[in-house]
């Protein structure tokens, strides 16, 4: 990574503006609209059925039994064992779709949010740790599970129940009514101060499993388990984790305890009503009010049970929704981010791909606050051409060739594949032009066929064997137990430096594009794996477009052109020969490199 370039971090913690957040999130249920007007019906019915339970309870006590009437009191037993079955029928449905839409929410998140970052351009995850990517995906949407699935449902349900409650305690008794929801306001005022003080914590919660789970996806890798213990740092990163995870355990045990002692004096105050009602009213009978039957008072009471499950469930509801904010600002973040490489509004699709290159006043930086990476680069490559950059450490090479895929685009300038502007070719083209094998190997955790097969899916047993001959990988590959279905291990690890770069090749000729970038491809390799894997790249290159960055100057001499950046600048350029007739930079590479041979 470029000593200058910012590492990206979130925007500060701005929260938007609520309605606007929550307005985008019901725009994500907007695709089901159909099942959830489904959920909306059978809520309704559920908790108009529900409420008819206690008027049935009322004539039983006041007219069924006092009267003797055995037929009406059977049916009323009836009517409350259909209404219990047809509850509980309704609600089993309403959790099916509610559950089905709310998961299909989150693999609209998840995907919208993996697709987003495949768009990023590289500067972002040189910028960003990946166990915070990774943290997005997983910890963030995983969080929401339970608001996406069955928030919705609950706040229609609950609200539903508590309107019809009411509307039914009033034509019951209205004194009563209004008794029952005297602290109805204050309860409401509790939940909201909840809601907000959960949703800073959970704010902070998620910042820091994010950190935990970018140190365990850097330190629990093949490359952090084989550092950690050649530098002796096991026991500093285990004690290290062990504060991060510390850290989580204080904000969880906070989430959880946060207005726990509120919440628990509206439970208790809720249970008490029960009391308060047969209270006010024998106070309203002994003061000479009129009487309450007891069927009336029994009902009541049935309803302002019911009313306390569903108001506290709306009001939990609620503190959930201001946590469940958080999640979301989080995801939005990721959503709103700006995409650098996008695809032109008419892009060109080229059928046959000659491979010319031309760089044309190319100059590259990486933000405004930093200074040019490359400056000034005019360079042709003609098709079947090959171009070689050498350099010192930090002169540009590989972010030269970068803007060639479009893995950056230049900041001045334009790059032309074919005489068309990369930028305007759409997407597909450019893929399939251009092929790159750099000097960091990254193989999946699967089989050799499946690595190869990701160049290209369909590709038959008998291309595999020929993409690995070319490559000279293919007698080793044979040796093994299981042949190309033997697993490479994380990152490759079952390889060795060589091996993974030749397979790195022959997945390359599998592609087979009509230009190849080759990014130090040999630099770290001993010199009998390098002249290995050279004949590989030799056989790669034949009549393609090839841009070498070499660090080894052995490996361009046979380059038609060779460049010499400087800070960015082309100072030389020319064959082999006549760079070491100039004199200059290129002949004192070509020295230096010499004796590091002789030394070697």
């Amino acid at each position: 990574m470029h000593p200058d370039r910012p590492m990206w971090t979130p925007p500060p913690d701005r929260s938007p503006e609520q309605p606007r957040q929550v307005r985008r999130i019901l725009k994500l249920f907007k695709p089901y609209t159909g099942r959830l007007m489904i959920v909306g019906v059978l809520v309704g019915a559920s908790s108009l059925v529900s409420v008819a339970t206690p008027f049935l309870l009322k004539e039983t006590l006041d007219v069924a039994i006092p009267q003797g009437r055995t037929g009406l009191l059977s049916l009323l037993a009836l009517g409350m064992i259909l209404s219990a079955v047809v509850t509980s029928v309704f609600g089993v449905l309403q959790t099916l779709i509610s559950t089905t839409v709310g998961q299909r929410v989150m693999h609209d998140l998840r995907t919208a949010v993996y697709g987003r970052l495949q768009r990023m351009s590289l500067a972002f995850f040189t910028r960003t740790r990946t166990g915070e990517v990774q943290s997005r995906i997983a910890n963030d949407i995983g969080g929401m599970q339970a608001t996406v699935t069955s928030t919705a449902t609950s706040l229609v349900s609950n609200l539903t129940s508590v309107v019809a409650t009411v509307v039914a305690m009033v034509a019951l008794d209205w004194r009563l009514t209004v008794v029952s929801l005297l602290l109805l306001p204050l309860f409401v005022w509790i939940s909201r101060r909840v809601g907000n003080e959960r949703k800073r914590i959970a704010t902070q919660r998620q910042k820091q499993m994010a950190a935990m789970a970018a140190t365990v996806t850097e330190s629990l890798s093949v490359s952090g388990i084989l550092l950690g213990r050649t530098m002796g740092r096991a026991d500093s990163l285990t004690k290290s984790f062990e504060g991060e995870s510390e850290s989580l355990v204080d904000l969880e045990v906070k989430s959880n305890m946060a207005g726990r002692w509120r919440m628990a004096v509206i439970t208790i105050v809720m249970a008490a009503m029960p009391a308060v009602i047969y209270w006010t009213a024998g106070i309203a009978l002994h003061l000479g009010g009129s009487s309450i039957s007891i069927g009336t008072l029994v009902a009541f009471v049935s309803l302002q049970q019911g009313l306390f499950r569903p108001t506290v469930s709306l009001l939990s509801t609620g503190v959930q929704i201001q946590t469940s904010l958080a999640l979301f600002q989080r995801i939005f973040e990721y959503l709103d981010l700006p995409i650098d490489i996008t695809e032109s509004d008419d892009p060109v699709r080229l059928d046959q791909v000659k491979g010319e290159i031309r760089f044309e006043g190319v100059e590259f930086h990486y933000d405004d606050k930093s200074g040019p990476i490359l400056e000034g680069i005019d360079i042709t490559v003609p098709p079947g051409g090959s171009l070689a950059v050498v350099g010192p450490t930090g002169s540009g090479k590989s972010t030269l060739s970068y803007l060639v895929p479009r893995l950056y685009d230049v900041t001045g300038g334009r790059v032309t594949l074919d005489g068309v502007d990369v930028r305007d070719l759409d997407f597909d083209t450019l893929a399939r032009a251009v092929g790159v094998v750099s000097q960091e190997t990254y193989l999946f955790h699967a089989s050799v066929a499946d690595n190869l097969r990701f160049a290209k899916p369909d590709a038959t047993d008998e291309e595999l064997q020929a993409a690995a001959k070319a490559a000279q990988i293919h007698e080793h590959i044979a040796s093994l137990p299981d042949g190309y279905d033997t697993i490479v291990g994380e990152r490759g690890h079952r390889f060795s430096g060589g091996e993974k770069q030749r397979l790195a090749i022959a997945r390359t000729i599998l592609r087979d594009p009509p230009v190849l970038i080759l990014d130090e491809a040999t630099s770290a390799l001993d010199t009998r794996t390098e002249h290995a894997v050279q004949e590989a790249i030799d056989a790669l290159s034949a009549n393609r477009t090839t841009l070498t960055i070499a660090h080894r100057l052995s490996t361009v001499r046979g380059a038609a052109q060779i460049i010499v950046l400087d800070s960015g600048r082309a100072v030389e350029r020319g064959t082999h020969e006549e760079l070491l007739e100039l004199g200059g930079r290129y002949a004192a590479l070509v020295r230096r490199d010499a004796q590091l041979e002789r030394i070697a």
